[in-house]
Order: C-alpha cells, then structure tokens, then sequence
C-alpha cells in the first residue's frame, strides 16, 4: 500500500475544508489543538507524526510548518522541541520596545522580556502598550512571545521624510526605532504641495494590522526646518508626550484669579516671614520658598511652603485629567514641556517674589545637633521676600553680603539656614547617605538650537543647602502618612539585587578595598569616599551607581536605600511632578478629617502610572540630548582629543572626553594587533599576546572616526593610551591597517544579526564589519597542530591568538 493511499488516523472536524485545499490533507488546527488537549502533555513534532501515523514526506513537513504557523499565530507554545496548549499560559502587559535594527521585545515589569517576531512586530510601534503571551522558548533558551491585544497605541503623530518607490508615496519615520513606512496617498502629497525629500509631520489614521500598513495624512510640512528645530518636536511624538493643552484646560486654569480674602479663609498667614525662593538663574517657576529662625531655648524652625497646587486643580476637572494623563513636566536641554499649563506653572502655583501665593507648608522642629523633633502640615498664604539664584546665595555665604537685595530679615534667615546646613552635612554623613562623585553639566545654544557649548556645572553651598531642605520635608511628609494611615505614594528604593552587588563586589575586591555579600549603604559609601580623590573616581562611582535599582512610585512603604530613610515621598515640586499633588490631597483630607477617594487597587495603578511617565519623560530627554552631542559632534569628524574611560564591556570601551563631556565608543576591533578578552572582575580589556590592558580611569588619546545621527551613536578611532591605573604607558599606537576612512566605513555598516537580536552571525571566509555598541567580538582559539598515531602524539607549539579585527574578518 502507498502512504498516500492509507487510511489517515484521525477523525478531522475540518476534514471536508482541508480536503479541498490540499491534495493530501493533513490534521487541521482544530484537530492539532484537540489532540494536544486530549493527550495532556507536550508533543514534538516527531511524536504528532507518529500519532496521525503520517509517512508521506511532503506531509511530514507541512504539518512542521503547520504547526510553526500555529507558534505563531500564539494558538499553541513551542518549548524547546515540544508544543502544548497556551490556554494555561498567563498574558502580561507589557510594552513593545523596537531597536534601530528592527527588533523588538515586550518589556515586562519583573519579569524577563519576550523576544517578538517580525510578524507581531506589525502590529505596533515602538512604545505601544500590548497584553502579550509567551509562545515558546528557543535553543539559547529565550522566550518569545505573540501579542493577543493591543491596549494603547503610543504614537499619534510622527515626523519623517518623504520618499517613492515604485510610484507609491510613503513615510519614513525619522526615528530608527519606528520601523514601519507609513502609505500616503498621492493626492495628499500634491495638494500639500510636498517634494520627496521633505521632511512632513502627519497624524496616524488607522494602525496596522498584520496584513496592512498604517495609514496616515499630513499635518504640516517641516522642509524649512533645521534638523535641530524638528529633533524636539519628533522626539515629543515618537514618545507619545502630551504636548498641546485642550482648550478647555487652559480656560479652567486661565480662569483663576489672584488670591482673593475668601481664598486666604481658614489657612495660617505667613507673609510677613521671610520666605524666599533659591533656584537657578533659567528657572521659570518656582514652587518651593525656605525660612529658618533659631528657636528660644535652643534649637531651630524651618518652613518649607510649598506652592498648593492642589487648590487649584480639583479632582474631576479637565485640568486634572490632563495633569495626570501627563504625569510629570519634561526637561529637554532647552524646552520644556509642562505638566500644567503656564497660567498656573508660571503664574499663580510659582511663588513669585512681591506677591501673595496659596502654599501647603512643613514647618518642621529640630534640636541643636539638627533632628527634627515635631513638624505640622497646614494650607498657607506666603508672600516672597526675594527671587535669589544659587549663584547669589553661594556668594552670599562667601562673604559677598551685597550679593543679595539688603532685608535685614532675608539676611537673618540664610545665615540660619547655613549654619543648620553644617548640621545637617554631617547628619547626612552619619546616615551615610550615598554621595557620587559624578560630573553635570549643561549646555548653550544657537539660534537654531544647536549646541554652542557643553560645560560642567558646579553644585555650590546654595544648592546643597535646598537638597536638605527638601529632603527634611519629603521625610516628614514619609513620616506623617505612615503615623496617621494617609494613604499616599511613597518614593521607593531597593537595595540591589544580589547579582548586581556580585558584580560591584568582585571589582571593589580588585581595588584592595572589603565588600561584603549584603552591603548596606555605610559599605557603599566607604568606597565613594576611599576613591574620591582619585583620577578614575567617577568611572568607578559609576559601576557602584549601576548597581543600584531604579526608584519608583509604590503605594507601599519599602525605604529608600540610596538615601539612607527608612520612608521617603515626593511633597515639594506639585507643580511638576504629579505624586507630590496626590500626596499634597491626602494630607489636607486628612487634616479636615475627610476621606481621601484614592486607595487601594487604585493607588497601586496610580504608582505603575507615574512610574511609568517618569521612566517616559527621562528617556524622551536622554535621546535628545544623546541626538544633540551627535549633532555637535559632526564638526569635529577627524579631530582628536583626550578622553577618558568610563565603562568597559566585551566588544569595546565607553570614552567620555575631557574638554566636550561627550560619551563615545571605541570598538575593540579597533584597539590594534592584539587578541582581548574581557576579564569581568576587574572590568579590563586584557591583550593575549602583548599583554595591553584597559580599563576603567584609563586616559586615552582618540580620533573622532564617525557619527551615526539616526542611531545616536559617536565612535572613536584610538590613537593611543596614554594612562593605565594611573600610570603613564610607554607610547605605543595600536598596529592597524585600517585607515581612519576605512575606520568610518565599517562602524556605519549594518553587520548580519541572528534572531535573538544579540550577536551577529558570523560567515566563514568573509569580512564582517564591526557595529558599535552591539557587536561582540568573535573569538577563534587557536588550534594545536596534532598529529595522532597508535603509539606516538607529536604537539606543535601554540599559535598566537588572532587580533579581534583579524579573528572578526575570518
């Protein structure tokens, strides 16, 4: 009997449609999923052939591809080599992330992210909010996944070029990251009279299905702007940012008049103290003002006012609505993007000098030896004594007693103040608070908004002094809520998890300085202070700051570990951070003995909100910043410079250069005619042959070979090392063939990525380019030339490891 002639072993509910659509039906999706029901546990593909009793090669392999698809449309899991049923998988929320190469994964909090096919990957954009379930895990034992729904679309508007192909119109997202070319019709083209080319800003229409692009129209065209002028506004859409109030918000809050006698009923009058707000020279509002006074008896009282945000914008309100969807004000280097709109930023909620303003103050009691003994939370009217910079009090405290308007008053108070912060300095010592040494800096810019300069801030008294004003009224507002049950967020902070503190323990070793298995703040602030005066110091701290955990917003008390208290939350900046306007709600209910309607499930939502528009509003201000140095950086395409090295990893060194604070990568290909592997306990590049070593503080002498504007990405080419541990090395250019064009050529190349999304794929015989940032050495260990007898092994002596760049090339 042929196969094609036996009798099937299965009973196919669909057996009359697979019928007429193969000539020789095989088991259907219906019946795959019954008998993986039925039989209870997980199947490899050679076991269902067996179980349909299946001969016949061709079907033999399209029931594989039968059942790949059925991976992929998520009907049923792939584990290894066997599949089961995902009717017992759990579905996560999760968010889709998509690299500059076109790979994606769902991000998961607390959980490990799912690799996403290409397939799924048409459903979204970078950003979306997607209910995903794992599918199956791979032979490198990552998971991947299959998006069941789609919850939010993130992107509503993007900016890219116009293109053609094939007389088609389409637009390219200008971002990497969004990978989808968007159609548009040719008569939206015309009539908005764009060139290919163009730079065109549209709104999305429909998303994408699977089978179908998204749609879109043009908004506006953006061909007579510089490519500094549109990076805000493109970055503002890719991240799906708030960024026009409704009209009805900004009626309700241009609909508040200044502070009126009903306003001022029931809240303490403190104008005639001298309150004044510090901030810097740039600041546009101001919702925090300080006063100190010494108290009769020994000791002092601090007011911290706060402006009472929350009088003005009421639950249930369009200007509340708007407020909490945006979460948070984001900080771009020469922009910002308010969480209110500025009839309140910038008007009535900033304490603005000479005028009366509606404030939420903690007035706080503290000893001698500067504890606080008792605080009270109470709604206030303040007027300001003074607008002062950080600049002018820091010259103030110097001696410079002109530096500031002459208040015989204000003058009394920061000289107070001063003295408590001595107190308070060595307080914060003994709590061993966490204290990096980290450089900041800021940047000046063009009429087109381009960097003119990047400087380094200098953190002086002035600003040290606010940080624990406001750290004493964050504590307390910690500490009023956990004493009276206010339900709150609070601003949480864990200790690091055990393989992070692994790593930190095995290089902190290397230093010859002790770390134990489960360190507390004291231990990590014993080797801050150990190395703070030397040369490599704030490539070190780094290590130690990447060890830590990212904070976020919990409706559950769990301490802040950098901090060094056992309960920390956000109360001082209501006008920009939204926590502080909830925290700001539940102790003025408190104090009227009302109850507070968030709670709960929905505190616990408000905290992964919050968290969330803040990781949003940090990375949306990162990318411009990172776009902005790239930009900055094409200017100096083969200058050279001194740098220094901040992070080592297995394919390269991360230089940031002494004189631009630019951050850049030299790759390791590109470091001369050695072969490096990275020893991870020391964080060194360690040369096989010729025994160079890199590491962290190393200085470095680079040329800029390349600047990758899309990718964000700036890469060196090495001219040599100049410093190793601190020691002058004796000059020695790294032996290279490649010319610094050669150099440029390769970094730009897009090297052949294997699925996982981590490593390229090597081909034998052929040249691979090295990628910044994401291409790993490959590593060939030479062979020992053997030949074997019965009786007799000869061994040839070892060769010489292969450079990287040589090793990479074969």
């Amino acid at each position: 009997m042929k196969p094609n002639d036996m009798t099937k072993n299965w009973a196919d509910p669909e057996a009359k449609a697979e019928a007429e659509r193969y000539d020789n039906p095989i088991p259907s999706r219906t019946l795959i999923l019954d008998t993986l029901e039925q039989l209870q546990t997980p199947q490899s593909h050679a076991e269902l052939v067996d179980h349909f009793n299946i001969h016949d090669q061709k079907s033999i392999e399209a029931l594989s591809h039968r059942l790949s698809a059925m991976v992929r449309d998520g009907q049923i899991m792939k584990d290894g080599f066997k599949f089961q049923l995902v009717a017992d998988q759990p579905t996560y929320e999760a968010t889709v992330y998509i690299n500059s190469k076109g790979l994606g994964t769902a991000h998961i909090d607390g959980q490990s992210d799912l690799l996403l096919p290409e397939r799924e990957l048409r459903l979204v954009f970078n950003g979306d909010r997607v209910r995903v379930r794992q599918t199956s895990v791979d032979r490198k034992g990552k998971p991947w996944g299959f998006i069941t729904e789609v919850l939010q679309h993130r992107v509503k508007q993007l900016i890219g070029k116009l293109s053609v192909h094939d007389g088609e119109y389409f637009i390219q997202p200008n971002n990497p990251n969004q990978h989808q070319p968007i159609p548009l019709e040719k008569e939206l083209v015309t009539h908005a009279e764009a060139n290919v080319g163009d730079m065109l800003r549209v709104a999305i229409d429909s998303y994408p299905t699977r089978e179908e692009f998204a749609t879109a129209h043009i908004i506006q065209s953006m061909a007579d702007k510089a490519d500094t002028e549109i990076i805000i506004p493109q970055t503002i859409l890719e991240f799906g940012l708030p960024y026009e109030f409704p009209d009805e918000v900004i009626k309700e809050a241009e609909s508040f008049k200044e502070p009126s006698a009903q306003d001022r009923e029931g809240r303490i009058d403190l104008r005639d103290l001298a309150l004044v707000t510090i901030d810097g020279e740039d600041a546009r509002d101001f919702d925090d003002a300080v006063y100190a006074e010494k108290r009769p008896g020994g000791g002092y009282r601090v007011v911290v006012a706060i402006a009472d945000v929350s009088h003005y914008v009421r639950l249930d309100s369009a200007l509340n609505e708007e407020a909490e969807e945006r979460g948070t004000s984001v900080y771009f280097p020469h922009f910002v993007l308010p969480m209110l709109p500025e009839a309140l930023s910038n008007g009535l909620c900033s304490l603005n000098p000479h005028v009366d303003r509606l404030c939420m103050v903690c007035d706080l009691k503290l000893s001698r030896t500067g504890r606080v003994t008792g605080y009270d939370f109470y709604p206030s009217v303040m007027h300001s004594k003074a607008r002062l910079t950080y600049t002018q009090v820091a010259q103030y405290f110097d001696g410079a007693t002109d530096a500031i308007p002459k208040d015989r008053d204000v003058h009394k108070s920061l000289n107070t103040l001063f003295q408590l912060y001595q107190i308070l300095k060595n307080l914060r010592a003994d709590r061993h608070a966490m204290e990096f040494e980290t450089i900041e800096t800021y940047m000046t810019f063009d009429e087109l908004g381009g960097i003119k300069e990047i400087l380094p801030r200098t953190r002086n008294e002035a600003h040290k002094l606010i940080e624990e004003c406001m750290l004493l009224a964050n504590v307390a507002a910690a500490e009023y809520a956990l004493e009276h049950d206010v339900p709150m967020l609070y601003r949480v902070h864990e200790a690091p998890e055990f393989s992070r503190i692994q790593k930190v323990k095995d290089f902190v070793k290397l230093l010859g300085l002790p770390f134990p298995d489960q360190p507390t703040q004291a231990d990590y602030q014993r080797v801050i202070e150990a190395t703070k005066d030397r040369i490599d110091a704030p490539s070190i701290h780094a290590v130690l700051l990447r060890s830590m955990m990212q904070a976020y917003y919990g409706a559950k008390n769990a301490g802040h570990y950098g901090l060094a208290y056992e309960a920390y939350t956000h109360f001082t900046s209501p006008i920009r951070r939204y926590p502080d306007l909830l925290l700001h709600r539940a102790i003025k209910a408190h104090l009227k003995q009302k109850p507070y309607p968030l709670s709960g499930a929905a505190l616990d939502d408000a905290g992964e909100h919050f968290s969330q528009t803040e990781r949003r509003a940090d990375e949306a201000s990162r990318s411009v910043t990172t776009w902005l140095k790239c930009h900055y950086m094409q200017q100096h395409l083969g200058d050279e410079f001194i740098g220094i090295v901040s992070a080592v990893t297995e394919f390269g060194l991360f230089v940031t250069l002494k004189d631009l604070y630019v951050d850049g990568m030299i790759h390791i290909s590109q470091l001369g005619d050695d072969f490096f592997i990275y020893d991870q306990a020391s964080q060194n590049l360690v040369g096989q042959n010729r025994g160079q070593v890199f590491g962290l503080g190393d200085e470095v002498k680079i040329q800029v070979a390349g600047v990758n504007l899309e990718e964000r990405k700036i890469d060196f080419q090495l001219i040599k090392q100049v410093t190793h541990a601190g020691r002058v090395v004796r000059s020695r250019a790294p032996r290279t063939t490649k010319t610094t064009t050669q150099a440029t050529e390769e970094v730009f190349s897009k090297p052949t990525v294997s699925s996982d999304g981590e490593r390229p794929v090597h081909k034998k015989k052929e040249k691979s380019k090295p990628s910044s940032y994401t291409k790993k050495s490959g590593k060939k260990t030479s062979a020992k030339a053997e030949t074997k007898s019965e009786k007799v092994k000869k061994k040839s002596k070892p060769k010489k490891k292969k450079s990287n760049a040589k090793s990479k090339a074969e």
